[in-house]
């Protein structure tokens, strides 16, 4: 039985942690804050229950399977999963609208078709097809299976984009999203719808690679789905499953630094000078703050990937309390459109915020999140530049964009304004604070192609015993990708070299 120390309680080293101790090892977690779920917060007020990190998941199979290898209950005893139907509802900048429904890619056709005209289901069917053929290619590398010592092989782009004769230039393929978007599907609406799931992520369409085509494969495939009284029971299921397991928890526990001792990691000091030995330590937080722990000691190799050097695009969200009941109409998940969603991108991401934004509305139909059936919680997010490059301190700033948001999400919910009991921004600075991830940056999910510089490090580090868990580390952001760590960690502390990935 080894002793392992695991650094934070975000669900992706809570993963690692539960999975730990069913394999009969000694596992304690030392949180800084003071509760679980790292970015799976909870806002409460009045009655009102808000999501303040991902408002849903995919890919639950990820936390079916989490639930199957580490006890006797499945996931579904201990939450309520619920498939989110339309999955999407898009409100385009020119007031077009269409609703997807949810895991059937012939209803999504259909419903290009009727809402876009005769065609366009049939050029997004044949886009889901290409889309399907990188997923099949990366989805165990980047998904399922440690971080592969060959990595470079990632570089290059896995969709097999058809060749395009631009004017009177050689046929090219596409290499970006954008051009996915505008090549492939002609631009306007479908390309806009497209171009939307890279924004979500954090993702610039204009540089994204065209990999990224997998993110809205995976949602049109495997579907949406909420937990009810919020994500945040997810959080919770997997704290207690860690529990059962008889894993420790230490909160208000801030890991100062790592200890080393003949050439492996042997524990962590806390910041009040506590010393704890372990055989193995596990951080599931950003790996930049390695660097503080473990000063002077070279972790990334010339021939590993390496964290970001710079924060990566956060997200700015506003709670609304409104007064009036939720119309049984309404669509869980609304996107409002920005007329450009690259422009917005490129604004945003240099901290100019000067485009009009693409705001996700999510209004769930749950008695849990409001205080009584004549009210409604309401969830307004949109992709922002993390705090830092944008003071997100700035009363100001948070006031202007706030009404931005309310502004947008007006046109999706009528007398928005009118019904408004208060509201409450929560900015980078917030997220900075629940997760520790530098300007509140959000990871995307790990992407082949782009000269590989959307991979995240792997789980292993140049330090022996010390493992890297979380949306930080292979392979990559969401809620899916996070849980993967833990079974990729767990899968490397317990069965070494011969791990080959999770099955």
């Amino acid at each position: 039985m080894a002793r392992i120390a695991v650094i934070g309680a975000g669900v992706g080293a809570m993963a690692a942690a539960a999975r730990l101790a069913v394999a009969g090892h000694r596992v304690t977690v030392y949180e800084r804050s003071s509760t679980y779920g790292g970015a799976l917060g909870r806002f409460e007020r009045d009655g009102f229950v808000f999501d303040t990190g991902p408002g849903l998941l995919r890919l639950p199979a990820v936390y079916r399977d989490l639930f199957v290898k580490t006890g006797k209950e499945p996931l579904e005893s201990l939450v309520e999963l619920a498939a989110v139907d339309p999955a999407s509802h898009h409100l385009f900048a020119d007031g077009t609208e269409v609703s997807l429904p949810n895991a059937s890619r012939a209803g999504v056709m259909a419903a290009l078709d009727a809402a876009l005209g005769a065609g366009a289901g049939e050029r997004w069917g044949a886009f889901l097809i290409r889309a399907r053929e990188a997923w099949d290619r990366t989805r165990r590398p980047l998904l399922e299976e440690p971080l592969w010592p060959n990595w470079q092989v990632l570089a290059r782009e896995p969709y097999p984009a058809p060749k395009q004769r631009r004017l009177l230039r050689s046929p090219r393929q596409a290499a970006t999203l954008g051009e996915v978007a505008e090549w492939e599907l002609g631009g306007g609406h479908l390309g806009a719808l497209l171009e939307c799931y890279a924004l979500e992520y954090g993702l610039d369409p204009g540089t994204a690679p065209a990999s990224a085509a997998v993110l809205p494969y995976m949602e049109q495939t495997f579907g949406s789905w909420y937990v009810r009284g919020g994500m945040r029971e997810l959080a919770r299921a997997v704290y207690e499953r860690c529990l059962a397991r008889r894993v420790e928890f230490v909160f208000d526990a801030e890991v100062a630094r790592v200890r080393e001792k003949d050439g492996r990691a042997a524990g962590v000091e806390l910041a009040d000078g506590t010393l704890v030995e372990a055989d193995h330590v596990v951080c599931g937080a950003d790996p930049r703050g390695l660097e503080r722990m473990l000063p002077g000691r070279e972790l990334w190799g010339p021939d590993t990937v390496r964290p970001a050097a710079t924060a990566r695009p956060s997200r700015f969200t506003v709670l609304l309390a409104l007064r009036g009941a939720r119309p049984a109409d309404a669509a869980h998940r609304t996107v409002v459109h920005s007329p450009g969603a690259t422009a917005e991108a490129r604004a945003a991401f240099t901290g100019k915020h000067d485009e009009p934004p693409t705001v996700t509305v999510l209004r769930p139909d749950d008695p849990a999140v409001r205080p009584d059936d004549d009210h409604e919680a309401v969830t307004l997010t949109a992709t922002v530049a993390p705090s830092g490059p944008v003071d997100w301190t700035d009363e100001a700033l948070v006031r202007q964009y706030t009404d931005r948001l309310i502004a947008a999400a007006a046109r999706a919910v009528p007398d928005l304004r009118e019904r408004m009991l208060w509201h409450e921004p929560r900015t980078p600075v917030h997220i900075a604070q629940a997760t520790g991830a530098g300007g509140g940056s959000v990871p995307a999910p790990s992407l082949a192609g782009a000269g590989a510089t959307l991979l995240h490090p792997s789980n292993t580090t140049g330090l022996p015993g010390l493992y890297l868990a979380g949306g930080w580390a292979h392979p990559g952001g969401g809620l899916a990708h996070a849980g993967m760590t833990g079974a990729l960690v767990a899968g490397l502390i317990v069965e070494g070299d011969d791990f080959r990935g999770s099955q």
